[in-house]
């Protein structure tokens, strides 16, 4: 496989049942169980994923984990709440393979009842306004779903492992000239059962904005790496 899939995890059972058959079969599947405490590691096992355990809570802590589990020259990081369809990795690694981008996302555009709350909005385009500010470039999205060169994405050095993980992962591929696109992908209702630990709730969404302008304020005047 010249790609492997990373879904940073956390109970996340009932959505891994309907969304691991659907993965392309180009893609190899690494699913990191960051603290679960259904039966995420064991549905994901028999799907045939690599399960890998970090203890750490975070979700830098879960991507980073499977950054360092993964082997292939491509990876794909993708939330495992049912949100994404997995297909739409397989452009994205096209714009990366084909040289047209050092880092491609995808820009979520809602269908239906999976439009963010009001809160994750707001929070959002703060964070993005701050981003552009700083390094000149006009994205839209944090990109949940993202495509990159597995070593370029570890010699950037993210160091954060908390929910700041996505915008110091954009603020350093920014600065560092890295060629960013961004693709209109479905966003879709997530899985019944699953709660979102940064949409689902106003504390939750407020909790990930302080780790957003945390990491900006650390990064400030620091070099890409």
């Amino acid at each position: 496989m010249s790609c492997e899939l990373v879904l940073p995890c956390r109970d996340e059972e009932a959505a891994l049942r309907e969304l691991l058959p659907r993965v392309p079969s180009e893609l190899a599947v690494i699913v990191v169980d960051n603290g679960s405490r259904d039966g995420t590691a064991t549905v994901a096992g028999a799907a045939g994923a690599r399960v890998v355990t970090e203890s750490r809570p975070g979700y830098g802590a879960a991507v980073h984990a499977g950054l360092l589990a993964a082997s292939a020259e491509f990876v794909a990081v993708m939330d495992g709440d049912g949100s994404f369809d997995p297909a739409d990795v397989l452009r994205l690694l096209d714009l990366v393979r084909d040289g047209e981008a050092d880092l491609a996302m995808g820009r979520r555009v809602a269908l239906g009842a999976a439009q963010p709350p009001w809160h994750a909005r707001m929070g959002n385009a703060l964070v993005l306004g701050l981003i552009r500010r700083r390094t000149g470039h006009v994205l839209h999205d944090l990109g949940p779903l993202r495509v990159a060169r597995r070593t370029d994405l570890l010699a950037l050095g993210v160091e954060d492992r908390r929910f700041g993980y996505p915008v110091e992962l954009l603020d350093r591929a920014a600065r560092a000239g890295w060629r960013i696109v961004e693709v209109d992908v479905a966003y879709h209702p997530r899985t019944e059962g699953t709660q979102s630990k940064v949409s689902g709730s106003v504390r939750g969404t407020v909790r990930a904005v302080c780790d957003f302008l945390r990491v900006l304020w650390q990064t400030r005047g620091r070099g890409a790496a």
